[in-house]
């Protein structure tokens, strides 16, 4: 069974609730145990300090307000944030999944960022984008988190084919390195 672990980021009145929820379910054919972690409206995670959270998730999904601007700047800060080179880096093989999501579509008539931000924000920095309204539309809501996993359970497949698989590895490298071991004279 793949323990997945999710982070859903962003900040207060995005449509997010401060909870930790566990949750077992099947996903094409493989048994996961799922865990989100949204901290929500904790005012000490307003100031980025992610360290936790960047070890701990497997993926994170950023979540913003369209109708509101400074939701979406706090958003940008996390996505930049998850991507620093050194926390990218830090317990990964390779790079966290991301979604950006643009929640509240249904308040379109006041919105005050542009699906064009978002995508933009989404494709320069690597992670998948979508605009959705949580309260009118709970199947897309599935597909999104069914989206952000199917990414993370690729990246375990990524990283476990970049695992080195002990002495041969090392010695493949060493090989690799300082070129084939020759004959002491």
């Amino acid at each position: 069974m793949n323990d997945v672990k999710l982070a859903v980021l962003g900040g207060e009145g995005t449509g997010k609730s401060e909870s930790i929820y566990s949750k077992h379910l099947y996903l094409e054919g493989k048994q996961l145990n799922l865990e989100i972690y949204d901290p929500c409206s904790q005012p000490q995670k307003a100031k980025f300090s992610l360290t936790s959270e960047l070890h701990w998730a497997d993926g994170f999904v950023i979540v913003y307000d369209i109708s509101d601007r400074s939701s979406f700047a706090l958003a940008k800060a996390l996505v930049y944030r998850i991507r620093e080179p050194q926390t990218s880096h830090c317990k990964r093989a390779v790079e966290s999944a991301v979604l950006l999501v643009g929640n509240k579509q249904d308040l379109c008539h006041v919105r005050e960022v542009g699906w064009e931000e978002g995508q933009t924000l989404a494709l320069d920095n690597r992670c998948q984008f979508c605009e959705l309204s949580a309260a009118e539309q709970c199947l897309e809501v599935e597909m999104m988190f069914i989206r952000i996993i199917k990414d993370i359970l690729t990246n375990f497949k990524l990283k476990e084919k970049r695992r080195p698989s002990g002495s041969k590895s090392m010695a493949k490298l060493i090989n690799n390195v300082f070129g084939k071991r020759r004959k002491s004279v």
